[in-house]
C-alpha cells in the first residue's frame, strides 16, 4: 500500500535543489513548519526564492534562513514587523530581492496556481506602485490589474495530523495557506505531530486530501 511517510526531516529534504521556489506556510508564527526550516539549513540548499506571509519573525525559523545569506528574494505581504530586523538589514543592504504582494492577492494567486487559472483581474494595487508594468482593464466601472498563479518547486506545511496517503488535519489558525500552497506546489512536505491509522480522521475534518501531499514527517 502507499505510504508518503518519510523517516525523517533530513530523508523528506534531501533532494531540494539551490534555486529552488519554497513555500512556506504559516501566518507569523502560527502554523510555520519550524522543524522544516531548520532541516533546510542543515541541508544547505541556497539562492532559494521564499513564499510566504511575512519576512521571518526574531531570529529563528524563516528569519535564520534569511540570517545564514540561503534566501535570494523572498514573496510576502508583510516583510517588516517589530521583530523582523534580520529582513530589514538584509533589505537595507540591497541583500535580499522583495516582491511585495497585498495579502489577498498573494493568497489569490496561491489558490489560482492549484486551481489551474491562467491569470485573473482584481482591483487590489491599482493606481500604485503595485501595478506599475502589469496590464489593466476596467470591467462595468472599475479598475483592475492582471495578476498570474504562484507556482512552487516545494511547500513547507505543517498541520497537527495526518495518515499514511497525506490526508491532513489542521489545529485552527496554524491552517492559514497551508491548504492552497498544497496544491501550488509540486512537492508538499508536510511536518506533524501525528500519524494515525488510515480511517482514523473524520472525512469531514480532512482539509488536505493526500492528493496533494508528497511526504509526511513526524516531529
Amino acid at each position: 500500500m502507499i505510504s508518503k511517510l518519510f523517516p525523517s526531516v533530513k530523508d523528506a529534504l534531501a533532494d531540494i535543489p539551490d534555486g529552488a521556489t519554497i513555500m512556506v506556510g504559516g501566518f507569523g508564527m502560527a502554523g510555520q513548519p519550524l522543524e522544516l526550516i531548520d532541516g533546510l539549513l542543515e541541508q544547505g540548499a541556497k539562492d532559494l526564492v521564499i513564499v510566504n506571509n511575512n519576512a521571518g519573525n526574531g531570529e529563528t525559523g524563516l528569519a535564520a534562513l534569511l540570517a545564514a545569506g540561503r534566501v535570494r528574494k523572498i514573496i510576502c505581504s508583510f516583510p517588516r514587523q517589530v521583530d523582523s530586523q534580520i529582513f530589514d538589514g538584509l533589505y537595507r543592504s540591497g541583500k535580499i530581492e522583495l516582491e511585495l504582494v497585498p495579502q489577498g492577492n498573494l493568497a489569490e494567486r496561491i489558490r489560482a496556481a492549484g486551481a489551474g487559472i491562467g491569470a485573473f483581474y482584481t482591483p487590489t494595487g491599482f493606481g500604485t506602485l503595485i501595478a506599475e508594468g502589469k496590464e489593466t482593464r476596467r470591467i462595468n466601472g472599475r479598475d483592475y490589474i492582471l495578476e498570474y498563479p504562484l507556482h512552487a518547486d516545494y511547500a513547507f506545511i505543517k498541520a497537527l495530523r495526518a495518515d499514511r496517503w497525506g490526508n491532513l488535519v489542521y489545529r485552527k489558525t496554524a491552517r492559514n495557506f497551508g491548504p492552497i500552497m498544497a496544491t501550488a506546489s509540486k512537492v508538499a512536505v508536510v511536518q506533524v505531530g501525528e500519524v494515525v491509522e488510515l480511517g482514523g480522521l473524520d472525512p469531514e475534518a480532512i482539509v488536505t486530501p493526500g492528493l496533494f501531499v508528497q511526504r509526511v514527517v513526524t516531529v
